[in-house]
Parts: structure tokens; C-alpha cells; sequence
């Protein structure tokens, strides 16, 4: 995880940062009037961006995208969730370029199942922190929001973002913009536990997620369970915990 802090010495991942920030926000702003929770979310073509520019831009694309979605967030949906939309949109990109590390970008369509299960781990990861957040503040059922989340960034990345990845990445690798190239090999090694890491992100993203829904919609009940959030709280640090050692 050293990169995402190390990244901020290096201008050109700045720079970035800063582009992806603004497209993120510019995609995301027209369609702030086409609400799906009214005052929380909406319609979000522009939740391909996290995906694919973190595969290509790594940290850079990880913090484009948080910003990006605070940004857009001024433009009629900031709120205390606006904090939890941060972190989970900075996972959103971060976990699909950490699984998907070490493999030609060039060669997405040979290897597809696994650009899928990036972006479902990543939309999982967004809408668990932002779900717990909302439950956690009492200002939207997890069973509403988490839904919403995830629809809104599996769907569009699944059906988008191999085109999208298609379209930039020879531009990328041509412009010499790809992450791991410009960032020093020391300022962007792995975690120390990388496999484990990802099984736990897997564990916190996915069984946090599943969990929600599942006390969110009353499949699982007891007078004995603790609150929802204080469910989903072990399942953020597992997740945490992940992407330390990815």
C-alpha cells in the first residue's frame, strides 16, 4: 500500500490524479438529475472511471476517483455520506488495480472473468463502506443503499469498462502514463502478504456485503443480534486489513 502515499511525490501522478478527479466529476454532475434515492444517489454511468482509470493510473486513479466523487457531491448530494462515498469510490478503484497487479493490460479480453471479479470486488468494497456509513448514521437502510451502490458499479463496469480500457489503454501505454511505469520500483512495492491479503479483502468486501443484505432484508433476525453496523464493523477492519497486505 506504500504507493498510494509515495505516489505524491511524483508530478505527473498528480497530475493524474487531478484529470481523473475532473472527469469522474464531469460525467457525474449532468446526471445528478436523474435521482435514484433523491439527495443520495443517482443514475451513474461515470462509475466506470474508478475501475478503469485505476487500472491504468493505480493510486492516482484511487484518489481521482475519491475526489472526483466529493466533487460531485457538491452538486447536490453532499451530506455526512459524503465522507463514506470518499473512502468507498477510493476502493472502488483501488481493489480492482491491486488484483488485477502483474498482468498485461493489453491482453484484457483473454482475461475477462478476472476484470469482472476486479470490479465486482471493488463495487462490493464501495458499497459496504458506504452502506455501513448511511446505517450507521441512521440516514438510509443498508438493503436500499448497498443495493444501489453496487448495481450502479458492477452493471456500468461490467458492460462499459472493457471498452473503455480497450479504447485508453494503447494511449496510455503509448503517452508512458501507466502507473507502475512511472512510479520507482521501491515506492510501489507489494504488500507483504499479497494472496492473503486479497482472500481477506475478498472475506471483508464480499461477507460484509452479503451480510448487509441479508439482516438488511430480514432473511437473517434475532432479538439476540447486535445493530447492523456494529455487524458490518468487523467485516470493514478484515477489509482494511486486506488491503494492507495486498
Amino acid at each position: 500500500m506504500r504507493e498510494v502515499w509515495r505516489m505524491w511525490r511524483y508530478s505527473t501522478m498528480v497530475v493524474l490524479t487531478v484529470l481523473t478527479a475532473g472527469i469522474f466529476a464531469a460525467i457525474l454532475i449532468p446526471f445528478k438529475g436523474i435521482p435514484l434515492i433523491p439527495g443520495i444517489t443517482e443514475l451513474r454511468p461515470a462509475n466506470v472511471i474508478p475501475v478503469v482509470f485505476g487500472l491504468l493510473f493505480g493510486p492516482a486513479g484511487a484518489w481521482g476517483a475519491a475526489l472526483g466523487n466529493l466533487l460531485g457531491d457538491f452538486f447536490g448530494t453532499l451530506g455526512a455520506g459524503s465522507f463514506f462515498g470518499f473512502w468507498g469510490n477510493f476502493l472502488a478503484a483501488y481493489l480492482p488495480y491491486k488484483m488485477w497487479r502483474g498482468r498485461p493490460l493489453d491482453q484484457v479480453r483473454r482475461h475477462l472473468p478476472r476484470f469482472f471479479l476486479a470490479a465486482l470486488l471493488g463495487a462490493m468494497g464501495c458499497a459496504l463502506v458506504v452502506g455501513f456509513g448511511l446505517e450507521a448514521f441512521k440516514l438510509l437502510p443498508f438493503s436500499i443503499i448497498g443495493v444501489a451502490v453496487f448495481i450502479n458499479n458492477a452493471l456500468i463496469s461490467v458492460i462499459l469498462g472493457p471498452f473503455l480500457l480497450g479504447l485508453l489503454q494503447p494511449r496510455v501505454s503509448r503517452w508512458d502514463l501507466y502507473w507502475a511505469e512511472l512510479m520507482d520500483e521501491e515506492d510501489r512495492p507489494p504488500g507483504p502478504a499479497p494472496r492473503l491479503g486479497l482472500i481477506l479483502a475478498w472475506l471483508g468486501a464480499g461477507g460484509g456485503y452479503l451480510t448487509g443484505l441479508a439482516v438488511g432484508f430480514g432473511l437473517v433476525s434475532s432479538l439476540a443480534l447486535p445493530s447492523l453496523a456494529a455487524l458490518l464493523a468487523p467485516f470493514l477492519v478484515v477489509l482494511l486489513i486486506g488491503c494492507f497486505l495486498m
